[in-house]
Parts: structure tokens; C-alpha cells; sequence
């Protein structure tokens, strides 16, 4: 697996694309995928790429409002719950499951929260509206090893700016994925991105 910090959010995602499309992100060196629970029959999808790939990625969900869903995902054998908003239930849930668990924050208040209840980490979410002055800001008071992913209005072209200001790793969404994409136009994205990344770490 590699250790890139960069999980591929795959909103609109049909059953029928699921294997193919995760074979591609993993062959461009993506190793973690979310599937929004907002996509068709996510769980469908996430069952079957979590059965075929599970050994070289790390599959899960997005948009994960409820404890009922963390299940869901978990019956899987999925271990990655990332959600839009600081619920503690899930975030215990997620954890107790044993699973990774990356709720949404932008508040000082909701990034301690989330970590008291055991968080992985934390999805700075919109990134674009804390901006790299938040990130910078938040940083300076949040525990060193704290895990930060920018999503929202991160990108090829801003990586190093959000990295230079404190963000770990990145979740990227309609960037590299939306409804409608060719399998070569999602190639030519993850290799757009993950060269951008790895020259951004460099």
C-alpha cells in the first residue's frame, strides 16, 4: 500500500463502476477510496471493492451521519468512515467498530471534540472556506501528531500552499471524480494528482 495521504472521494458512484474505477486510483497509487453514502447503493459498492482490493486499499464511507450507517459500512469489513459534521456518536461508534474515523470540522471547539472521542483524524471541511490561515492557526493549538485532511478546494494546483500551512493530507472529491467520467479521464486525473502530491511532499 502506498502511504500517499490522499483519499479519492467517489460521489455518484454506480455498482458498475465500482472495481473497475478502484483498480484504476489504485494502479495510480491511491490507497484509500471512500464512497459517499449519497451515491447509489454505496454499500453494494463498497462491499464488493473492499472484497476484491482489500488487501492493497482501504475502503469505506463518506457522508456518514448515523451509527446505523457506521454498522452498515462495517458489515462490510470496510475500515474508513468519514463524515461532513463532528457527531460524537458515530466517531464512538466508528472506534468501537474498528474502524477510522475522520469526521468533518472547521472550529477549534470541533476539533478538540473530535478528538476526545477518539477521531483518527480530522477532515477539515469546507477547506476552502477555513482557508490556509485557519489551517495555520488551528495548528498552533492542536496536539502535534494530530492528522489534518484539507477537503474542499484542495487540489494539483494548491497541495504544497495547504501542506506549508499545516494540512497532513488531503480527501479529493469532483477534482478527480464525478457522475459521468470515462475510466481514462479518471487515469488521467489520479496521475495528474498524484504526481502533484508527491512533487508537493517531495
Amino acid at each position: 500500500m502506498s502511504n500517499r495521504k490522499l483519499i479519492a472521494i467517489l460521489r455518484g458512484l454506480t455498482n458498475e463502476e465500482a472495481l473497475p474505477f478502484a483498480e484504476v486510483l489504485i494502479k495510480a497509487g491511491i490507497s484509500s477510496i471512500e464512497i459517499p453514502l449519497n451515491s447509489p447503493n454505496p454499500i453494494v459498492s463498497i462491499a464488493a471493492m473492499q472484497k476484491e482490493f482489500g488487501d492493497v486499499c482501504t475502503f469505506g464511507a463518506g457522508t456518514v451521519l448515523t451509527t446505523n450507517e457506521v454498522k452498515q459500512v462495517a458489515d462490510t469489513g470496510a475500515k474508513l468512515i468519514v463524515s461532513p459534521n463532528c457527531n460524537l456518536d458515530v466517531i464512538k461508534a466508528t472506534k468501537s467498530a474498528g474502524m477510522q474515523s475522520y469526521p468533518g470540522v472547521m472550529t477549534p471547539t470541533e476539533c478538540f471534540a473530535a478528538l476526545d472521542a477518539g477521531a483518527d483524524g480530522l477532515k477539515l471541511f469546507p477547506a476552502n472556506l477555513v482557508g490556509v490561515d485557519g489551517i495555520k492557526a488551528m495548528r498552533a493549538v492542536l496536539p502535534k501528531e494530530t492528522q489534518v485532511y484539507a477537503v474542499g478546494g484542495a487540489g494539483a494546483n494548491n497541495f504544497k500552499e495547504w501542506i506549508n500551512a499545516g494540512a497532513d493530507g488531503f480527501g479529493i472529491g469532483s477534482v478527480l471524480y464525478k457522475s459521468g467520467l470515462t475510466l481514462d479521464e479518471l487515469k488521467s486525473r489520479a496521475k495528474e494528482i498524484v504526481e502533484a502530491y508527491d512533487e508537493a511532499v517531495a
